[in-house]
């Protein structure tokens, strides 16, 4: 089985991760800090909004059964794309929504996604604030957040 990486910003990412990690076809998740530039982040710096870092959640997906665009569509269903810096009552940059690329057709497939999505107005009178920018380092988080619902018998949070 070949697989591959995407890599999402939408809020707070426990219940981010519990989403994709549901998703027929998600092989992995985990949960982690990219696009700020502080190395080996810890949460506790990426919650003080200084280190430009976003919660994000980096999936592997086997996409003989689950592809990007399906991907793409759960992470324009799970959260508002239309907040900037903030979801739910969490707040700050690190709750941005963001599409992390990891390939020019990854990129192209985001761009071409919120297009359509503005295009058919289903966010209207909202504007899609969502980053499409290149992956780069994921800063797996402290173990204590991977599978965080999970681990406390939770399905989901405030998402």
């Amino acid at each position: 089985m070949s697989t591959q990486k995407a890599t999402f910003g939408a809020g707070c990412f426990w219940g981010v991760e519990a989403r994709f990690a549901a998703l027929p076809g998600v092989v992995a998740t985990a949960v982690g800090y990219e696009g700020g530039s502080l190395e080996r982040p810890t949460y506790q710096a990426v919650c003080t909004d200084t280190t430009g870092h976003a919660e994000v959640v980096e999936v592997e997906f086997d996409p003989e059964k689950i592809t990007y665009e399906q991907l793409l569509d759960a992470f324009f269903q799970l959260h508002d794309p239309t907040t900037l810096n903030r979801q739910g009552p969490d707040w700050g940059a690190q709750y941005r929504s963001a599409i992390f690329f990891h390939s020019p057709e990854q990129e192209a497939q985001a761009h071409s996604k919120i297009e359509t999505l503005t295009a058919i107005g289903r966010f209207k009178p909202k504007r899609i604030v969502t980053q499409v920018v290149p992956a780069q380092t994921f800063w797996r988080a402290e173990d204590y957040h991977q599978r965080y619902l999970e681990k406390r018998g939770q399905a989901s949070c405030h998402i």
